[in-house]
């Protein structure tokens, strides 16, 4: 037993808004305004329970209903109140489009890296907001995805002989939303080395780190966005992206209970020692 209490954060995106009762023992509900912190309050209600024996924490990024767009989630509330509830690790889940031939509807992908461009969301939790977090912090972002994290949702995919992409996939261009992209941007973004476009893992990814939380993400592809020249199509639209995801949700959620139940096997002292470590090492304030 390490000296840390293990709990896992799961934020679920597209599709994964109601899973808290199919796979948390002795769930309860924490509303919202009880969860209000310095950044404001989280999405929607969190789901507390068990999982594996490992304690757990579920929230649905979007709110209930998915009544929240990628530009409207308030990213900082809530990984502070999963922090507040005392999570160590989070588990993300993001719906995303392929830019690339060999990564199809459906396949699961552990993200590995991204490539921000979103541009009206709070990007720190170190901009004087909170006095939980002081000083002007430069947390560096290699790697962007907890590795060992990473290696725990792979070995789960591999148990359950999943079809998952291989490991060292899994680019993500985060872009504002909530519309689509052009031809000519999906092109671009292509160019640019992306594998995978989606709408939420920015600022996510960043804060959790900055929050000294253990984070890895899960992707769905769903479509295949709309740089193709010779689809048949003219790009992505909504129904036939959530008829993709209700296909393979089941995958994730599998993905993810395995995930929780392996990390709960083993000492995560040193890992998240190390976080704290960095974190305050690159706080150049004095």
């Amino acid at each position: 037993m390490g000296k840390y209490k293990i709990k896992v954060g799961i934020i679920g995106g597209s599709g994964l808004e109601d899973i808290a009762n199919r796979i948390l023992e002795s769930a309860t509900e924490i509303k919202p305004e009880e969860l209000k912190n310095d950044f404001g309050e989280p999405s929607g209600a969190i789901y507390s329970g068990i999982l594996h024996g490992v304690e757990v924490a579920l929230l649905s990024r979007h709110g209930s209903g998915h009544r929240l767009s990628p530009s409207q989630v308030n990213y900082r509330a809530n990984i502070e109140a999963l922090k507040m509830l005392g999570c160590t690790h989070i588990l993300a889940s993001n719906a995303c489009g392929s830019l690339v031939e060999d990564i199809g509807r459906g396949k699961l992908v552990v993200l590995t890296s991204f490539i921000d461009r979103t541009n009206g969301r709070k990007g720190t939790m170190f901009d004087g907001s909170s006095s939980k977090y002081p000083g002007v912090c430069h947390v560096p972002m290699e790697p962007a995805f907890h590795p060992e994290v990473r290696n725990v949702l792979l070995k789960a995919g591999e148990t359950l002989g999943l079809n998952m992409a291989p490991a060292y996939k899994g680019t993500i261009i985060s872009v504002e939303g909530p519309r689509f992209s052009s031809r000519a941007e999906s092109k671009a973004f292509r160019m640019w080395g992306a594998e995978l476009i989606g709408m939420t893992t920015c600022p996510e990814v960043c804060l959790a780190k900055e929050a000294g939380l253990l984070y890895a993400s899960i992707a769905m592809v769903t479509d295949n966005d709309c740089w193709d020249d010779k689809c048949d199509n003219d790009g992505v639209c909504v129904p036939d992206v959530m008829a993709v995801f209700k296909q393979n949700v089941s995958k994730v959620t599998q993905l993810i209970i395995k995930a929780v139940e392996l990390i709960g096997k083993r000492d995560w002292d040193q890992e998240i020692d190390d976080l704290k470590d960095l974190i305050k090492s690159s706080n150049m304030t004095k």
